[in-house]
């Protein structure tokens, strides 16, 4: 089997609508396009020698390498040391803007910084996951990938002085390429998608100018955060992140760009996430605004209010919402197997699409209104005809509230009374009063007020579990989950009452090890799967936002600083973390880096008050 990287080590590089993971030493081997959504181009990542891949390294048989990102930006910089010099390769996607688009570039600029250096580049594109076949045309000034209506076209930066690149062609339709650079030299190569849009010859000064744009681009973007606390690198790289997760047409925020990655190596816990969850787009309404970000959370509301709106009146078995959409708002999500791909270190299937797409899970509910009410309270508003097809909404959730779903971690073991969903169905209800009295809207009241006691009641009286002395994960079971550490975050329970206390003790001797935290223990509620997963980082900073508000705050400070261990040299989160510490799971997740940044906030707050004498 071929040398995969490890997951984690890659970068993140993006132009708003799509995206690319690069690795350590230079290679892009994940990239689709024209969207985060769309067949891959380089495909590497799932399968190393099918996949395609855009590789730059030295020409040297023995090379160090570092990575880092310049410093508030998403330009990400991969250093190569030899004996005869040091270089660098800088890797960005100029930004799109809000318009779709199917023009977008690869950006890669080479830069010998001491000594000298020849680059060795090979571009090998494998069109639609490999499926479809490519011609390759070369021309004075780059060369054209073409497939099925798609062009890459390669375009060289150089100056007239110059000697012709070499390269050379492979019966795979291929093409390798020589750049031999002395100290102080820059060019390199821009792959753009474009048909019809020839190579041209572009000069250092241009190239430079793009840099500066990209560059000047995410300084100014991230000046905007109001976010000055102890963990300020970590929680503005965790928000470059997000922005990098986000396309920009919609507001939509997928939950990973990747597909594929396994949460155990080997394992079928393999699912592609670039689509966009409603329960993770709406916890970013927090992080965004809690940061300062008002504009990406007022294009996630009007995004929602579009979901919203689409379905009202239709009364179907899995709701008014979809649990998730494809950017663009479509919810055709079909999932199949890509059956030639091996897998990330032969973990297959490779999944494209999602088969849970049409489950039912009652929590989205809860978190949408819970979004809606939390941007109402920094002057984002949803309008009337948003008004209106909330209230239907609700008027399902009535009818449906009380009845089994697959719960929020998308089991395949079958529907069961779950405990959290039913908490998220009570915040639907508390929201939807609250904003009814805000703005003055009609609203059924009485009866939204009547469930709304009546989930309460009945969780208090199924949910709890006397034996355990723990909310369980579902009616009838001793299981624990930990997504109820979201209990007193969102209002169910206060964070000092016994009964949450109690659970938080069970909680941190069944589901966290070495401070991470377990979703739940699949031998005790089996899930559907085969195998097993690591501890999900999400958890983890749930685990630390919930010990803060239960004023354990040194505890809380100790398990979020040894998380931070776990991300890689850039400070990126995958979705899980493995025992040997390797992250597992699609990479980046918008997930563990929105509640990365709500622990911190959470974290830093109760930090303050504690020096302030507040508590």
């Amino acid at each position: 089997m071929a040398e995969y990287p490890l997951i984690e080590n890659h970068g993140l590089i993006g132009d708003l609508q799509t995206a690319a993971l690069v690795t350590t030493d230079g290679t892009i081997d994940w990239f689709c396009c024209p969207r985060f959504d769309s067949p891959s181009v380089f495909g590497a990542l799932l399968d190393w020698e099918k996949g395609g891949h855009f590789s730059v390294r030295p020409s040297a048989d023995t090379y160090t390498t570092k990575q880092l990102y310049l410093p508030d930006t998403a330009v990400l910089v991969t250093r190569f040391m030899t004996e005869s010099g040091a270089g660098e390769v800088v890797d960005f996607m100029p930004v799109t803007g809000g318009t779709a688009t199917d023009r977008h570039s690869l950006v890669r600029m080479l830069r010998c910084v001491r000594g000298s250096m020849t680059f060795q580049i090979g571009i090998a594109p494998r069109f639609d996951y490999g499926r479809k076949p490519h011609t390759l045309r070369t021309t004075e000034h780059g060369a054209v990938f073409s497939s099925d209506g798609l062009e890459l076209a390669l375009s060289v930066v150089r100056e007239p002085e110059d000697e012709r690149l070499v390269h050379t062609l492979t019966g795979d339709h291929d093409l390798r390429v020589e750049v031999a650079l002395k100290a102080g030299q820059q060019r390199g190569l821009v792959l753009t998608s474009a048909a019809g849009e020839p190579p041209r010859e572009i000069r250092v000064a241009e190239f430079q100018q793009l840099f500066d744009q990209t560059r000047d681009y995410w300084r100014s973007w991230l000046r905007q955060s109001r976010y000055t606390g102890r963990w300020r690198e970590m929680v503005e790289r965790s928000a470059i992140t997000l922005k990098l997760m986000t396309y920009a047409p919609t507001g939509a925020l997928v939950a990973a760009p990747t597909a594929g990655l396994p949460e155990q190596v080997g394992g079928e816990r393999n699912w592609d996430y670039r689509f966009t969850w409603i329960r993770d787009a709406s916890f970013s309404v927090y992080a965004l605004l809690g940061l300062g970000f008002k504009e990406e959370a007022r294009a996630f509301i009007n995004w929602l209010g579009d979901r919203v709106t689409e379905k009202a009146g239709e009364n179907t078995d899995t709701g008014p919402l979809n649990i998730m959409y494809r950017v663009d708002g479509s919810s055709d999500l079909y999932e199949e197997v890509l059956e030639h791909w091996e897998g990330y270190q032969g973990s297959a299937p490779v999944r494209i699409g999602n088969g849970a797409a049409t489950q039912l899970q009652l929590d989205i509910y809860g978190e949408a209104l819970d979004s809606v009410s939390f941007a109402h309270q920094h002057g984002i508003h949803l309008g009337v005809q948003g008004w209106s097809s909330l209230c239907t909404q609700l008027d399902w959730l009535v009818d449906h509230w009380d009845q089994p779903d697959e719960g929020l971690w998308e089991t395949r073991g079958g529907r069961q009374d779950f405990t959290y969903g039913r908490v998220m169905s009570w915040v639907a209800f508390d929201r939807a009063l609250r904003l009814a009295v805000a703005h003055g809207r009609p609203a059924q009241s009485g009866r939204w007020t009547a469930e709304r006691d009546r989930i309460y009641e009945q969780i208090l009286a199924k949910g709890w579990e006397p034996e355990r002395g723990a909310f369980v994960q579902h009616y009838g079971s001793g299981v624990l989950d930990s997504s109820l550490l979201r209990m007193p975050t969102v209002g169910f329970i206060t964070p000092d009452d016994p009964m949450w206390r109690s659970t938080l003790d069970a909680m941190d001797r069944e589901l966290v090890t070495d401070s991470l935290v377990y979703r739940y223990n699949p031998e005790a509620s089996p899930d559907g799967l085969r195998g097993s997963e690591g501890t999900f980082s999400l958890c983890t900073f749930m685990y630390v936002d919930a010990l803060a508000r239960a004023g354990r705050a040194d505890q809380a400070r100790l398990v979020l600083e040894k998380m931070m261990t776990y991300a890689n040299h850039l400070g990126l989160f995958s979705e899980e973390i493995a025992l040997t510490g390797r992250q597992l799971g699609n990479f980046p997740q918008a997930f563990t880096h929105l509640a990365l940044i709500d622990a911190a906030i959470t974290l830093d707050d109760t930090l303050n008050r504690i020096q302030q004498g507040a508590i």
